[in-house]
């Protein structure tokens, strides 16, 4: 594999682009970081090539999260481009998440979270929007310090986050869901009922994230009916499908009622503390 520079950029958004359904989070953060750019999210890439076209791109974000869409499995030419490298997570599909994080000798390092999550795709002419009570609306339409409570809470739960911090980094986000415009809050009257949110989006697809529903309002559809709400606005501005990764059975449950079908195997896994790459 080779270091990618600009010249690369529109033969690795073809190369990733026919993988989307797992390549969601390079192909976002490429067209809004930048390559090689300054924000935490911006990609430094490795590809490698067949005949003259790109056909597995690595991605490592600056603040050494690694993101691969490897279908090649050259797990040891991977980890000779990472060498040396501070690693503070992978997140990928399972199948390869694992080997490359055994190849860089990160397979058993302390983390603080190591999930492998059912991975799921609709197209969203088959999306079906529950009824119940509440309509969608932006994220600052409820009290802000609710909505900051509640995606602290997200972070504990789901990611795995130290509560000691947990709410800086909430406030953090907030401000940068507003700023995108990628969140939504459900709200019956003055009352919020859930959360849903996309954490990437690339031409006509988009990836749900920050779906939350605190715990005396789960089990009620809220979370469900969130997130179709927002599926069909993304529809209705030209988006055509939908991917997502699944925290638990019930979540599942309620993806799969509005037409979800599971694709594979999904791994959130982070350091806890970052980790120099033995590559």
């Amino acid at each position: 594999m080779r270091r990618a520079g600009p010249e690369d950029i529109p033969a690795i958004r073809v190369c990733l682009s026919g993988m989307a359904d797992h390549a969601m989070f390079p192909l976002s953060n490429l067209d809004r970081f930048g390559l090689d750019g300054d924000h935490g999210y911006a990609p430094r890439m490795w590809v490698a090539e067949k005949d003259g076209l790109v056909t597995d791109v690595l991605t490592i974000g600056k603040s050494g999260v690694i993101l691969p869409a490897l279908p090649g499995g050259d797990w040891a030419a991977a980890a000779g481009c990472l060498k040396g490298r501070e690693i503070s997570g992978c997140i990928g599909p399972t199948d390869q998440v694992r080997p490359l994080l055994a190849e860089l000798g990160l397979a058993g390092h302390p983390t603080s979270l190591n999930r492998d999550e059912p991975h799921f795709a609709l197209d969203l002419d088959a999306l079906r929007i529950p009824g119940g009570p509440g309509m969608l609306h932006p994220l600052d339409a409820a009290d802000r310090d609710e909505m900051i409570r509640w995606r602290a809470a997200y972070e504990v739960e789901v990611l795995g986050a130290d509560p000691r911090t947990g709410l800086d980094t909430a406030r953090s986000d907030y401000e940068a869901y507003l700023e995108a415009d990628s969140h939504r809050v459900l709200i019956d009257g003055d009352r919020p009922l859930a959360t849903t949110g996309f954490n990437a989006t690339a031409g006509q697809a988009v990836q749900i994230g920050g779906v939350f529903t605190p715990p005396p309002l789960r089990g009620r559809g809220h979370a469900r009916r969130a997130v179709a709400l927002h599926l069909a606005e993304a529809r209705d501005k030209g988006a055509r499908r939908a991917i997502l990764f699944s925290a638990s059975p019930a979540a599942e449950a309620a993806y799969r009622a509005i037409g979800f079908q599971r694709i594979g195997d999904w791994t959130l896994c982070l350091m806890a503390g970052r980790s120099l790459s033995g590559g």
